[in-house]
């Protein structure tokens, strides 16, 4: 099964850099797009639709920023949009598709700007409530894989410039914490699993490729199929926007 997810800083502007073209060439399973900025109803071209998929959109409540969309090859049991999470459910950050023990979730996090305490006093407050419930998940009988661009590099091999973005948020001590937290509870970092490269970028926030390099798309999936990872690559050979697609295969059949 392979699942590719990509944070797009706006779909339309992937979409004329070919991105639809290249995913049809991908026989991917799931695509995950976090960041649509722009609503559903805004996509009227059937580029946007690619009839192999069943697509389903989460928009942020205004239309113009944020949204996430999952494109799935296996019609789902269920569609779940939002966590959950009061305010932040509005701003279309989370859509997951459920089949009968899987669930795979698109998720963006909120981003902060470094020094805005209250942004980055309200994007804590939603790693906080992110992590209690996936905690809470565990106990039910499915596996989860969860995808996205989570807005923080989690180790010094996922930054390309840890002396630049040290103090910078994104790669601050109590983000990375946290996600040594949810690994020490259970979850696995898809990609590390098989891919130990200290190279591999999947955002340049500078906008231009080779300096500055981050590895913030994220596939975090529960501890049951940590040993069913068998391929991970971040595709940088087209540029589509300021994030590359992270392509995963996983070992499993859809029931």
């Amino acid at each position: 099964m392979r699942i590719i997810s990509f944070s797009a800083d706006g779909i339309k502007n992937a979409a004329k850099r070919g991105f639809y073209d290249w995913l049809s060439e991908q026989d991917a399973d799931f695509v995950c797009i976090q960041n649509l900025q722009c609503s559903e109803y805004d996509l009227q071209d059937s580029v946007y639709f690619p009839p192999e998929y069943n697509a389903y959109f989460f928009d942020d409540v205004n239309g113009k920023a944020n949204g996430v969309a999952i494109y799935c090859r296996q019609l789902p049991k269920a569609i779940m949009t939002g966590l959950g999470f009061a305010d932040f459910d509005m701003e279309g950050r989370y859509i997951q598709a459920d089949y009968e023990n899987l669930s795979v979730g698109c998720l963006l996090a909120p981003s902060a700007e470094t020094g805005n305490a209250e942004q980055l006093a309200r994007k804590a407050e939603f790693y906080q409530l992110l992590q209690g419930h996936l905690f809470k998940i565990r106990n039910k009988r499915r596996e989860f894989i969860i995808c996205g661009d989570w807005q923080f590099a989690h180790t010094a091999a996922d930054v390309q410039d840890t002396e630049r973005n040290s103090t910078q948020s994104g790669f601050l001590a109590e983000e990375r914490q946290w996600m040594d937290e949810l690994i020490e509870g259970g979850y696995v970092d898809a990609f590390r699993e098989v891919n130990s490269d200290n190279d591999e970028f999947s955002w340049w926030p500078d906008g231009e490729r080779g300096s500055n390099g981050w590895r913030s798309d994220f596939h975090i999936v529960s501890k049951g199929l940590k040993y069913n990872v068998d391929y991970g690559v971040i595709y940088k050979a087209r540029e589509f926007g300021n994030h590359a697609p992270v392509i995963m295969d996983y070992d499993i059949e859809l029931s």
